[in-house]
């Protein structure tokens, strides 16, 4: 039985998902992607009667880390995101702000490693580097609880833009047949935009599936 208990809300102007991950025995809980609104998510947050641990990005897009700062300081907690997405993050011609009337840049506290294997709020968490829509996308997969959160790699019968800076389409192929190939069918995906899916369905109706 799974101790997983998975909330959402969808922010700002690309109506990104952001997730809330509680662990239902010890209320500790894992934000995915605050894009923005930072004041909802904090009130999301208490809502969950839940203790945030960190702040997980799936990628550094601005429309996906929008919130990150000012959650991590009111809430004192770090950001992770995967290694490469360093330059992502750090340089607004790259991180799209722009796009929104910004010029922003995030450092992330925590780096992580493709394969790399972490624990926060009890959970078992898998970091998958999945390049493609960014250099350094990541795709956060917890086995136990057979649960992925896909950021802007894996859509609904769909997949991330390849056009943004460091996307790369063959990456995105690539990164799509290595979701489909090494997880279980079960899977429950959680992307970043619109509708959950699942493996299963992505192997059948995706248009990058093998």
């Amino acid at each position: 039985m799974s101790n997983m208990i998975i909330q959402s809300l969808v922010v700002g102007a690309i109506q990104t998902n952001v997730y809330f991950i509680m662990n239902k025995e010890t209320k500790e809980l894992l934000i995915v992607d605050p894009a923005d609104e930072a004041g909802r998510i904090a009130e999301k947050v208490r809502e969950m009667q839940g203790t945030p641990k960190a702040v997980l990005l799936t990628h550094g897009h601005y429309d996906h880390f929008g919130a990150a700062d000012a959650l991590r300081k009111e809430f004192g907690i770090d950001v992770y995101c995967e290694e490469h997405e360093q330059q992502v993050l750090s340089d607004p011609s790259v991180n799209t702000s722009p796009m929104h009337g910004l010029s922003a840049v995030l450092k992330a506290d925590r780096y992580l490693t493709d394969g790399q294997q972490i624990e926060l709020a009890g959970f078992e968490i898998h970091v998958l580097r999945t390049p493609g829509h960014t250099t350094g996308s990541c795709c956060f997969y917890f086995p136990k609880d057979g649960v992925l959160f896909s950021g802007d790699t894996l859509f609904c019968e769909s997949y991330g833009r390849t056009d943004f800076p460091t996307g790369n389409s063959r990456e995105m192929t690539e990164s799509i047949h290595r979701l489909l190939r090494e997880l279980p069918e079960d899977t429950a995906v959680y992307p970043g935009h619109a509708l959950n899916t699942s493996i299963a369905w992505e192997k059948r109706y995706n248009p990058l599936a093998f």
